[in-house]
């Protein structure tokens, strides 16, 4: 668990490098968004996120663990270095699943305003998302073909 005091700004610079949708974002990059970011802390049986509804932040998991649920169904367990919301972030339409703290969870956190800041800012922050984004995209996509 981390420390319960606030993340210094490079403890968020080093959670959002380990994050797999900033992989090959550079430095001052990741800087200008930790620089955005906000720790939250969710109790357990909190719902962060409500299908449906339209998302205003991304979040990366610190500590603790949520649950995704999507139409009832239990699809997916997140834990440290994951991460939810950034659909909902870039396309400004409704969440596609409801996210549930399993146990005390503490997140860091960046309003949509901000992530889109971030992204107007640095055209390769928004490339590094992208491709990311088209990853995520291309193993569902094989999955489905399997």
């Amino acid at each position: 668990m981390e420390d319960p005091l606030t993340l210094t700004h490079d403890r968020r610079t080093e959670l959002l490098a380990g994050c797999r949708l900033f992989s090959g974002v550079a430095p001052p990059d990741l800087a200008a968004v930790a620089g955005r970011a906000i720790e939250v802390d969710f109790p357990a049986n909190h719902v962060i996120a409500r299908q449906g509804e339209i998302g205003t932040g991304f979040f990366l998991i610190v500590s603790g663990s949520v649950r995704v649920v999507r139409g009832g169904d239990e699809v997916a367990v997140l834990g440290p270095g994951d991460f939810f919301g950034e659909l909902s972030v870039l396309d400004g339409l409704p969440r596609t699943a409801q996210v549930v703290a399993r146990e005390p969870t503490r997140c860091l956190g960046l309003a949509s305003w901000d992530f889109e800041q971030a992204l107007l800012e640095s055209p390769t922050l928004a490339l590094s998302i992208l491709r990311g984004l088209a990853g995520r995209l291309r193993t569902v996509t094989e999955q489905q073909h399997h």
